[in-house]
This record gives C-alpha cells, sequence and structure tokens, in this order.
C-alpha cells in the first residue's frame, strides 16, 4: 500500500513491479495478482499526504483558506488572491480525524470537506503537526449516549512511582509531588460537556512542571445526564 501511494500520488500514470512486493510469499504455489483502490481527482486540485517514520502523526494546526497573497498563486489572478484574511472555522476537525494517531494519512483540500470560508478567493490547506514518538500517551475519555463529561480533577505530571512506570529508569519516577498548575483548565476546557475527548499528555500542551521526570495526565470524571437552566453543566 505505501509502494502504491510513494509511486503513483499526484501522477498521471505510474507503473509498479508487483514482483517482491510482499516480505514472503502468501500463499506458495498460488498465482497471484495484486489489486489497488484509486480515484482520479480533478487538475488542480490539492490533497496532502503526511508520513511519519516510527512514530504517530498529531495535527496542531489546519487552515483552509487564504492568509497571504502568495501561496499557491501561481497563475491565479490578482482578484482570487486579494482576502488574506480567510479561514475555514472546521478545518481542525477533518484534518485531525483523518491523521491523529497514524503513521501516514491523506487530507484532500476542497471546499466539500472544509466548506468555503471566502467565495471567489482560491484556497489552499496549510497544516501544521508534529511526531508523537512511541509510547507518548493520548489520553482519550467517553461517556455512554446522551450523558456528557464531567471533569473532577485532572494532574499531569507524576504522584506515585509506579504509575507508567515499566522501563523507565528510578531516576525518572523519583519525584512524585509533580503537578502541571494548568492540568485542570486544559482538560476541562477539551473535554467537559462532551460526549468524547483526546487530550495529548504531553509537555507541549501541559508545560513540563518536572524536568527528567517521566509524566502522565491522570483524570477524574463523571457521565452526566443534563445541564441547568442557564447551561451549566450539571457536575
Amino acid at each position: 500500500m505505501s509502494l502504491s501511494l510513494n509511486r503513483c500520488n499526484g501522477l498521471r500514470e505510474c507503473e509498479l513491479n508487483t514482483q517482491g512486493l510482499a516480505p514472503k510469499d502468501p500463499c506458495f504455489g498460488t498465482y497471484k495478482y495484486y489489486t489497488t483502490n484509486y480515484i482520479c481527482i480533478p487538475a488542480g486540485l490539492q490533497f496532502f499526504y503526511l508520513h511519519v517514520e516510527n512514530g504517530k502523526i498529531q495535527i496542531n494546526t489546519a487552515n483552509y483558506g487564504r492568509t497571504d497573497k502568495t501561496t499557491c498563486s501561481e497563475g491565479r489572478p490578482s482578484e482570487q488572491l486579494q482576502n488574506t484574511n480567510c479561514y475555514s472555522p472546521n478545518a481542525l476537525a477533518p484534518v485531525s480525524k483523518s491523521c491523529n494517531g497514524l503513521e501516514s494519512c491523506e487530507v484532500f483540500a476542497t471546499h466539500t470537506v472544509f466548506t468555503d470560508p471566502c467565495f471567489g478567493i482560491y484556497k489552499y490547506l496549510a497544516i501544521s503537526y508534529f511526531c508523537l514518538p512511541p509510547g507518548v500517551q493520548n489520553g482519550k475519555i467517553f461517556s455512554d449516549d446522551g450523558t456528557v463529561i464531567c471533569v473532577h480533577s485532572a494532574n499531569y505530571g507524576r504522584t506515585d512511582s509506579s504509575t507508567c512506570s515499566t522501563g523507565r529508569p528510578a531516576s525518572q519516577l523519583a519525584k512524585t509531588d509533580c503537578y502541571a498548575l494548568n492540568s485542570q483548565t486544559v482538560v476541562t476546557s477539551g473535554c467537559e460537556g462532551k460526549n468524547s475527548c483526546s487530550i495529548l499528555a504531553s509537555n507541549s500542551v501541559f508545560s513540563d512542571p518536572c524536568v527528567g521526570t517521566f509524566k502522565y495526565l491522570y483524570i477524574s470524571y463523571s457521565c452526566v445526564y443534563g445541564r441547568s437552566s442557564n447551561g451549566r453543566i450539571l457536575c
């Protein structure tokens, strides 16, 4: 699959030598063939192919629109480049859904995916992302149908020497009074009132409350029904 992506994406035609595609013969003595699924996209339609080695993709920012007059401007009339304050309000969600946690992903830059934030302007998709090393935690919590998440407490740091300690040297587990001061605020903002959420347990989100200590994200929450008359969650 990755061979097809690398050899063919973005081309009008491509050719693959199917000999040696698999590391070993999947069915000895059987005459085999190679199949692949693909689509044809109109010339000029942009798509992003992201790939990381030895890790997972984590999307940081995404925008479908235009923020300057030079990016993707070649051959375009000036009236299609004038609006440099063009932002798609829903860009981050579909990109994150397509890419987060994967080694590679493909995202099409089209208003059928992101809606059209500035009609008549030639738009492009800008993505910033980073590679999560193996073992970096991504905290996911869910509530049952009809309920929402109510966050009681949260901490990014370390409060004991046994949690998330497998394979870690003692020096990374010794400090057990490690608290990120913004833990509750970050988790509440990202999760409270939702049916599900995902919080990256990383220094880039919470800052580093204790350098050299291997940290983890702890969340205490419950699933609750309904809201009060003023719209507040009934935690």
